[in-house]
C-alpha cells in the first residue's frame, strides 16, 4: 500500500508500483518519479532495470530533460555541448559517436550513455515539479481533511459510483471489486468503475462510512459531510444521472414543493426505499 490512490499524478496502478519500486524519500524523488512516469523509453526497459540491478538509484538515474545537462556540466563537459545532448537525447534522436567518446573522456559511465540511447522522449523538469507541487496539496488533504477530500473526489472525479453497491459497506465493495477486475473483457465503464472502487474501498478501510442517499439531504451533484460519513448526492443512485432533474428535485425540496413526477423515473427508482 502506498496511500497514493486517488492523488494526481501517482494515483494510477502504475505510478502506484513505481512509489513501490523507488521508495522515494523526499520531494525532489517524487519529482523523479513524474518525470519517469511522462517520458518514453525512460521507466520500463531503462531506468527501471538499472535501479532493479543496483547499478544506479533513483537520484541517479536519468528522469528529466534537465538531469542530462546538469550532470553533464557537473562531469566538467561544456555547456553549450551539455545542453546540446541533452536536446538530441530528450528528442530521441540519441547522441552522435564523437559526442560519446567525449563523455567517456569526461568518466560518464557507460550504463549512462545506454540509457541516454534508449530514450525517445524525455520530459521538462519544469513540468514535473508543476505538477508535484499540485498532487502534493492535494494529498496534504487526504492526509489531514481526509473527508473534505474524499467528497471533493467522489463528487468531480469517481466514474461509475453506484451508491446501490458503494453504500454498503467494504464486502460488497471488495466482491464488486474483485468480480470486475477479474473481468478479461471488461468494458470501458467497468475499468473506471474498478478505479472508483479502489477509491471507496480505501475510504472504508480509514473507518468512514457512507449514509444512503436521502431525499430530504442530498444534494443534487455533490456528497455531503456529516459527522464521521459523506451523504451521497441525488445523482448517485443510477451512473452520472440526471443533474438537472436532480437539480429541480433539490430546489423543490429547498422550497418543499415536492410534487408527483417532479424528477427522473431513474432517479426515483435509485430512491426507492430510502428516506
Amino acid at each position: 500500500m502506498t496511500g497514493a490512490v486517488a492523488v494526481p499524478e501517482f494515483g494510477t496502478k502504475f505510478a502506484r508500483q513505481m512509489l513501490i519500486d523507488t521508495q522515494p524519500k523526499n520531494f525532489d524523488g517524487l519529482v523523479r518519479i513524474s518525470g519517469l512516469s511522462h517520458g518514453t523509453d525512460v521507466w520500463m526497459g531503462n531506468a527501471a532495470d538499472l535501479i532493479k540491478a543496483g547499478t544506479a538509484t533513483l537520484n541517479e538515474v536519468i528522469s528529466a530533460r534537465d538531469d542530462i545537462t546538469m550532470y553533464l556540466i557537473a562531469k566538467g563537459m561544456d555547456a553549450s555541448l551539455s545542453f546540446k545532448t541533452s536536446e538530441t537525447i530528450r528528442k530521441g534522436k540519441g547522441i552522435v559517436p564523437e559526442t560519446v567518446e567525449i563523455m567517456k573522456e569526461h568518466g560518464v559511465p557507460q550504463w549512462y550513455i545506454d540509457s541516454c540511447q534508449k530514450i525517445k522522449y524525455l520530459y521538462p523538469k519544469a513540468h514535473a515539479v508543476a505538477y508535484v507541487m499540485m498532487a502534493f496539496r492535494i494529498a496534504w488533504f487526504k492526509v489531514h481533511e481526509p473527508l473534505a477530500f474524499y467528497s471533493a473526489y467522489f463528487s468531480i472525479r469517481a466514474v461509475g459510483f453506484d451508491a446501490g453497491t458503494m453504500t454498503h459497506g467494504i464486502d460488497a465493495v471488495r466482491n464488486l471489486y474483485n468480480e470486475l477486475n477479474s473481468k478479461p473483457d471488461a468494458t470501458a465503464n467497468e475499468k473506471d468503475t474498478v478505479v472508483t472502487l479502489e477509491v471507496v474501498y480505501e475510504f472504508y478501510r480509514r473507518g468512514f462510512t457512507f449514509q444512503q442517499v436521502d431525499i430530504y439531504r442530498s444534494d443534487a451533484a455533490n456528497f455531503l459531510i456529516d459527522g464521521n460519513t459523506l451523504i451521497p448526492p441525488l445523482t448517485s443512485p443510477a451512473r452520472p444521472g440526471p443533474h438537472r432533474r436532480a437539480g429541480h428535485c433539490a430546489r423543490a425540496r429547498n422550497r418543499a414543493v415536492f410534487k408527483r413526477g417532479g424528477y427522473e423515473p431513474a432517479l426515483s427508482e435509485g430512491l426507492k426505499g430510502r428516506r
